[in-house]
């Protein structure tokens, strides 16, 4: 274990805080064991978190057996326990759950790393598993040697040596561990692949780990690489992407935005997207004004120059006094301006035919508005001659007085009230979508 104990070392800062999730199977008590043998070289505060589910009977067993161990070597021992008699088990709510605790421990000592016992048999099984299903480039990475999150590193040491080797180290390390015997059952993928398919792999290449490693890492070179491009040309802001910077991108380009975006979104919420949902999102770039649905109530919508993944609104009724510049729903309006044109994106007031204060406003039913030069039209009616997407009717800006007359549908349609340059007015109002 000399090259697992010095990428440790190496990666490890003096005077760490560190989090060591441990099972108690071979693979996380060799980690463990590493990890103390390095404590006073570097200063480290070890804190131990086991996560028993409460699924066999040999679970309270095992949570002993790491606590004693934790104890005997004079390392912080945290545990959990779940209940899932009222609940459905799932491996992915499993997954949850246990990373969850692994959160609340580092922010409970202010933890410099998590530190997980992922080995190279693991590393192979997860590439194949995510080639069969299908993925992307940052999925067929597998799993990396570090990964970078907000405030801590998640580090996995052991990913280059096997499972046998581990096993080997604890025997001669008298290292006491336990084994799941649900990882010898047939009826879960990753132990199908490992049954399987790894024992032709390694007679092929008692190293194949190794080469896994570096196809791994070379993905990952792509994928940083990649990553950092489309930082560097800035096509997302605010986690919007900016569609005119993006729109002459090659589509490989292109979905990696969007999955940057999809992946940002992940940090607070459960979301995904399938290849179909991609390739619809790649045609909306496209598409201005238009919007598809996705999963978890989440749209896509291309409006305003942007490319937006949101929640869909609960369509709560918006009101604001225009009497300043200011911004609303997407627009940026200009108050009492010093010029403009006869387009729609600027109005001309007269403000003895009008009664103040001027509102923005969203719609309400069966609004109607005296369109100049056309006469009286429904909102709804407008907004379908032109084209406006359903999700964008009911967060589009409407000028009114305070009568409610409708003036101006900004960039669209305007009204009688509305004057031309070459008529008397007080007042010029301009709007750009922002």
């Amino acid at each position: 274990m000399k090259k697992e104990l010095d990428f440790l070392e190496e990666n490890i800062k003096n005077n760490s805080k560190i989090i060591i999730a441990c099972s108690g199977g071979p693979d996380s008590m060799c980690l463990l064991n590493l990890l103390i043998k390095l404590r006073e070289k570097k200063n480290l505060e070890l804190i131990v978190a086991h996560v028993n589910h409460k699924l066999r009977a040999a679970s309270d067993d095992e949570a002993k057996i790491v606590k004693d161990y934790a104890n005997k070597n004079k390392v912080i021992f945290e545990l959990e326990e779940f209940n899932y008699q009222n609940t459905k088990f799932s491996e992915d709510e499993a997954h949850r759950k246990r990373y969850n605790f692994f959160k609340s421990l580092i922010k409970k000592y202010k933890a410099n790393y998590l530190v997980t016992a992922h080995h190279g048999d693991d590393l192979i099984e997860t590439i194949l598993m995510r080639i069969a299903r299908g993925s992307n480039l940052n999925g067929y990475i597998g799993i990396k040697k570090i990964t970078q999150n907000k405030d801590y590193q998640t580090i996995r040491p052991l990913l280059t040596t096997t499972k046998d080797e581990i096993i080997k180290y604890n025997k001669e390390n008298n290292i006491l561990y336990v084994i799941d015997e649900s990882n010898e059952s047939l009826k879960y993928t990753r132990n199908r692949y490992r049954k399987n398919i790894l024992p032709f792999l390694k007679n092929e290449d008692k190293q194949i780990h190794l080469k896994y490693l570096k196809f791994s890492e070379e993905l990952e070179d792509y994928d940083n690489f990649v990553n950092n491009y489309i930082k560097e040309k800035e096509f997302i802001v605010d986690n919007k992407i900016v569609i005119n910077k993006i729109i002459d991108e090659s589509n490989f380009i292109k979905r990696k935005t969007i999955e940057q975006v999809v992946k940002n979104i992940q940090i607070n919420d459960y979301f995904n997207i399938s290849d179909s949902q991609m390739n619809e999102l790649l045609k909306l770039i496209y598409n201005s004004n238009k919007s598809i649905n996705l999963n978890n109530n989440y749209i896509g919508i291309n409006e305003y120059g942007y490319l937006k993944i949101r929640k869909k609104t609960n369509n709560e009724y918006q009101e604001i006094i225009l009497d300043k510049n200011l911004e609303f729903l997407g627009y940026n309006f200009y108050y009492n301006c010093d010029n403009g044109n006869n387009s729609n994106n600027c109005i001309y007031l007269n403000l003895s035919e009008i009664t103040l204060p001027l509102k923005l406003r969203t719609r309400h039913d069966g609004d109607k508005m005296q369109v100049l030069n056309l006469g009286t039209k429904k909102i709804n009616d407008i907004f379908i001659d032109e084209k406006i997407n359903r999700e964008l009717r009911d967060r589009y800006p409407v000028l009114v007085d305070a009568k409610n007359n409708i003036i101006w549908l900004p960039s669209l349609k305007k009204s009688q009230f509305c004057k031309d340059k070459s008529e008397k007015y007080d007042i010029i109002i301009k709007c750009e979508a922002r």
